[in-house]
């Protein structure tokens, strides 16, 4: 057997330590910017959820509950604009990276097939491909970068990790129907499309995107970002009834369940629309106290018009950027963590406290 090694890239986030330390070494303490984790309270009304579900002895199913895929295809179609949306259209997973990283190999892809995702992108994508020996391929825009007898399986991120791009519905439109033209299975990683701030994010299963018809594509969905639920790995795909259909028979066998009391809490979750606007009030203060202060440090930012990031360089190496702000107390992630093309640019998430945003604001003047 390969050792995994040679068959995994080096976990980026070790790299970060020694400037983790230097951070931590400020007097007032680390502002940790670099990782995107929720830091705000779980909303009540889930944690009820969440605990009166607590008596849940028996197996919990793959599909979910009905009461689950009720408020699924209801957040589609009230949501995302999904109106054809039933319950042969959804699957709850087990948080999303988990189907991002072993979905090429649920699909039965390996050696010779590839995975294409964006030049910058989430790391996992590459991860994924990998694990089922397949080929991970990175282009600017699929429908003239690929191969399209090669591809067997295409990802899209909008709004993207790490960049905060959105994609026009006009593009989405475009390479959903060149997909579906050239048979290939389409995901969209759409977790941080309630984050939108100076653009709105669109879904491939979008009524005028997809022709109100979801074959070839498949949208994944996280509950982590909009409700704070990183820690109850809440997430779900949705879209073509036959591919999640494949899917559900592989997880069924991998006994890849939801926990029942998870899925109680995802109910919850889906059916109200006040705790996520609050957070996002949150979110959008911490992000302009970050962008005028980085700005005013002498960073340019770029894209960054949703998700919960902000996307800046200085015209540097970006472990320059990394060491200089380690120095602040503040760690950022590298821009190249996600792709050669960000070498020169940093990822500054603005998920911390308000106090540890502040703190970031003061050192940064």
């Amino acid at each position: 057997m390969a050792a995994v090694s040679d068959r995994l890239p080096a976990f980026p986030w070790d790299k970060l330590e020694p400037y983790k330390a230097t951070a931590a070494a400020h007097a007032d303490g680390i502002v940790d910017l670099s990782v995107g984790t929720p830091v705000d309270p779980v909303p009540a009304l889930i944690q009820d959820a969440l605990t009166g579900a607590a008596d849940s002895p028996g197996y919990p199913t793959v599909w979910g509950t009905v009461a689950l895929r009720d408020a699924i295809t209801g957040w589609l179609r009230g949501r995302l604009g999904a109106s054809a949306a039933g319950h042969r259209n959804v699957l709850p997973v087990v948080g999303s990276k988990e189907l991002v990283a072993w979905l090429p190999t649920q699909l039965g892809l390996g050696a010779g097939d590839q995975v294409a995702y964006p030049r910058l992108a989430y790391p996992t994508y590459e991860v994924g491909a990998r694990l089922c020996g397949a080929e991970p391929v990175v282009y600017d825009d699929p429908t003239t970068d690929l191969d399209p007898a090669r591809v067997k399986l295409l990802w899209i991120n909008s709004p993207s990790n790490p960049t905060g791009k959105v994609l026009a519905k006009e593009d989405l439109i475009r390479i959903v129907a060149w997909a579906r033209e050239h048979r290939i299975p389409l995901f969209s990683d759409e977790c941080y499309l309630e984050l939108g701030w100076e653009a709105e994010p669109v879904s491939v299963l979008h009524d005028e995107v997809c022709g109100g018809s979801y074959e070839g594509i498949v949208a994944v969905h996280s509950l982590s970002k909009r409700s704070n639920l990183a820690g109850y790995r809440a997430a779900f795909i949705a879209g073509d009834a036959d591919v999640l259909g494949e899917l559900l028979e592989i997880r069924k066998h991998g006994g890849m369940m939801t926990a029942a009391p998870v899925q109680a809490a995802v109910v919850a979750a889906l059916g109200d629309d006040t705790h996520v606007e609050e957070q996002r009030a949150r979110y959008a203060a911490r992000r302009d106290a970050l962008r005028t202060a980085l700005q005013a440090h002498g960073f340019r930012v770029e894209h960054s018009e949703a998700s919960l990031y902000l996307w800046v360089t200085r015209d540097e190496p970006c472990w320059d950027t990394v060491a200089h702000l380690a120095a602040l107390g503040i760690l950022v992630a590298p821009g190249d963590f996600y792709g050669e093309a960000g070498a020169t640019f940093v990822r500054v998430a603005f998920t911390a406290t308000d106090e540890r945003v502040a703190a970031a604001v003061k050192r940064l003047g």
